[in-house]
């Protein structure tokens, strides 16, 4: 399974090349940085998940024990419906396995928490759920390491994805 994962990112990276290289995807001309920044990902995101990002509805929470990751459909789209189970069953089990390579493509970074989230796999347990038009992975730990990563995966998440989702605060 990880091998077939590697191989859809690896094709993933690759169409994002050839769409970053087509005639009218350059950034020129776009108002400022910080939307032609979000637009290109955006994009990515399109390609990682198979559905559009802007007719659909993405929700990071930060629980007490862990971590919820909700993608929806706006619409009542059946092909679009299985796309994000199917995108949100591989991220279940690409993160079991501590790769968080799909998030990089999407942002074209590191994410914060994943180092931790990938050293810690052991200790936090992955579970996908389908959810009307759409699913949800949630992440559970009892960890204080790894739950702190978890928020800060989902705090960035919901930050570069302009996205809805509860913040926890931590105590320290």
């Amino acid at each position: 399974m990880h091998s077939r994962l590697e191989s859809t990112i690896r094709v993933l990276a690759l169409c994002a090349c050839v769409a970053c290289s087509r005639p009218g995807n350059s950034a020129s001309g776009a108002p400022n940085a910080s939307d032609s920044s979000f637009a290109s990902m955006q994009e990515r995101g399109k390609m990682a998940m198979g559905v559009d990002q802007t007719t659909s509805t993405h929700t990071f929470d930060a629980l007490p024990d862990g971590g919820r990751i909700e993608l929806l459909r706006d619409v009542d789209d059946s092909l679009g419906i299985a796309q994000i189970r199917a995108h949100l069953r591989l991220i279940e089990h690409a993160f079991q396995a501590g790769d968080f390579s799909t998030p990089q493509f999407v942002h074209m970074q590191e994410m914060p928490g994943t180092a931790t989230m990938a050293r810690k796999r052991d200790v936090i347990a992955y579970s996908y759920h389908d959810l009307p038009r759409g699913g949800e992975v949630v992440m559970k730990t009892a960890d204080a390491e790894a739950l702190a990563a978890i928020h800060a995966f989902m705090e960035a998440q919901r930050a570069g994805h302009h996205a809805g989702g509860a913040g926890m605060t931590m105590a320290h």
